[in-house]
């Protein structure tokens, strides 16, 4: 049986696509999906499937929250070998430092036409990035919030994407490993 992560992108955003944890937990179990948990309020769960793949779960569990809270958030489902790789391939060093300044943006496709170029000229003061594959990864020592990347990181890849910092991304990976 294949352990999964799926992140679910702006629920439980300034009181916006309110979905309870504790909810999403008792809905996954409901459709069968085995040893749940939910990380934080912000959409990280961790679970065991006996069937399906990353885009059929993703699809599987979007269709779910559409029909129970109204509203179908995007996801991004992993298995733990996409997500150890890129934990891995990681090359900003200053994020066992500093976890919260690395972020990992997952993107649901290998962006065909990044504008990289773009990126590049919008990089302010230390900020630094790189794309490998469906990971994008942004290293903003200013702090996320005032990154004038990061909320143009899908517009100028050309892909939907969901970022968690290098904490979370971490401790779901420990999670899983623990899960097996």
């Amino acid at each position: 049986m294949a352990t999964w992560i799926a992140l679910l992108r702006g629920v439980n955003v300034v009181g916006r696509r309110s979905l309870p944890m504790k909810g999403l937990v008792s809905l996954l179990e409901e459709e069968g999906l085995e040893d749940v948990r939910s990380y934080l309020q912000t959409g990280n769960v961790l679970f065991r499937s006996p069937t399906g793949g990353a885009r059929a779960l993703g699809n599987r569990i979007g269709a779910l929250l559409l029909d129970r809270y109204g509203f179908e958030p995007r996801l991004v489902v992993l298995g733990v070998p996409q997500l150890a790789r890129a934990i891995a391939a990681n090359p900003f060093p200053a994020a066992e430092r500093e976890p919260k300044s690395v972020h990992l943006f997952f993107l649901t496709a290998t962006p065909k036409a990044p504008d990289l170029g773009a990126l590049e000229r919008l990089r302010a003061g230390r900020e630094a990035f790189a794309l490998t594959g469906r990971v994008f990864y942004l290293h903003t020592p200013g702090g996320f919030a005032d990154s004038r990347l990061a909320g143009r990181v899908e517009r100028l890849l050309g892909v939907d994407a969901t970022a968690r910092n290098w904490r979370t991304a971490t401790t779901l990976l420990d999670w899983a490993h623990g899960a097996r």
